[in-house]
């Protein structure tokens, strides 16, 4: 595992390690590794930076790098003859902009990506480092699971943490509607199980990991963090349109929300997953992955980690007041 500390990295250790594998953790050393692993330690961004897997041989790597492409196909040269196959955690910001509600892995990819780029943008960067892992493994021999939202214990990017803390602050509640707008995302923990899954299955291409679309609703999710808090939090549905009106950003502001029938909502909220469903990816039930979470979120003092290459999400109090006091 190439990082394995935090987050999707993280959730894919402990369960590999849930299923008797031995593990590898290759890391910065900035964070602890779930106990169990064998830990290697190396910083990917400086030179001689991977000196530490220089020897030895693995059966699979997992790598969820979101930098530079050149880092992954640095690793994926030096590890190219000793590991069987290479997962690379991708994202859906691969496919090119708009994208049409429905769309399949099949659909067309960004243009100007390269594997041995510096830092560009998600997007890009994303699709270069699928470029850098065919370029050493092949298709055969690369998994590229192409992720779309990722909710559950250990975020780092403060979209569910939000929610419920903002919840379990109680008053009432700026609610975007629609209610019942249907949501797609994955638990970092299904996605951790279908990832091992498809290893085991010696899956390889490219695959659309998340839940189907309308495994929840916005309703149901609000509904979950107002359950699990134990706050009688009063959810305020408001349109979409007097959110927009009030200058209020989707996504970032209000987080996972973004309106219906926007080519924002398409792209994050309408893939087709056929292929992952079909190769084994069980979603379990929002309130299980609410409930998770926030059990996670007070053993850390509701203070959730913050990758510091991503903006801080949420809705300022006082905007929020304005809003519903009109």
């Amino acid at each position: 595992m190439l990082g394995g500390t935090e987050f999707a990295g993280r959730a894919v250790v402990e369960a590999a390690l849930g299923r008797g594998w031995d593990v590898t953790v290759f890391h910065r050393g900035r964070h602890e590794p779930p106990a169990g692993v064998r830990s290697l330690h190396g910083d990917r961004t400086t030179p001689d930076g991977l000196a530490a897997l220089a020897e030895g041989e693995w059966d699979v790597v997992v790598d969820t790098w979101s930098g530079a492409p050149r880092a992954v196909r640095e690793a994926a040269r030096l590890l190219a003859g000793r590991v069987s196959r290479y997962v690379y955690v991708s994202s859906s910001s691969v496919y090119a902009w708009p994208r049409a509600a429905g769309y399949a892995e099949d659909t067309p990819l960004v243009e100007g990506a390269d594997a041995g780029a510096e830092q560009t943008d998600y997007a890009r960067d994303k699709r270069g480092g699928e470029l850098a892992v065919l370029d050493s493994f092949g298709t055969e021999g690369s998994l590229l699971v192409r992720a779309g939202l990722i909710l559950g214990p250990y975020e780092n990017i403060g979209r569910l943490p939000w929610w419920l803390n903002r919840i379990a602050r109680g008053g009432p509640v700026l609610a975007p509607g629609p209610r019942d707008l249907p949501l797609q995302y994955v638990d970092v923990r299904d996605l951790a199980e279908w990832v091992l899954g498809a290893v085991e299955a010696g899956l390889s291409g490219a695959y659309n990991v998340v839940g189907p679309t309308g495994h929840t609703t916005m309703g149901g999710l609000l509904d979950a963090c107002v359950q699990v808090t134990g706050v009688r939090a009063d959810l305020r549905w408001t349109d979409a349109a007097v959110i927009l009106d009030a200058g209020i950003e989707p996504w970032v502001q209000l987080p996972v929300w973004v309106p219906a029938g926007s080519d924002l909502h398409d792209a994050i909220h309408t893939a087709d997953v056929s292929f992952a469903l079909g190769t084994g990816l069980r979603c379990r039930p929002v309130l299980e992955t609410v409930a998770d979470t926030w059990s996670w979120l007070q053993g850390v003092n509701g203070v959730a980690p913050q990758r510091p290459d991503r903006p801080e999400v949420g809705l300022d109090p006082t905007v929020e007041a304005t809003l519903l006091g009109r």
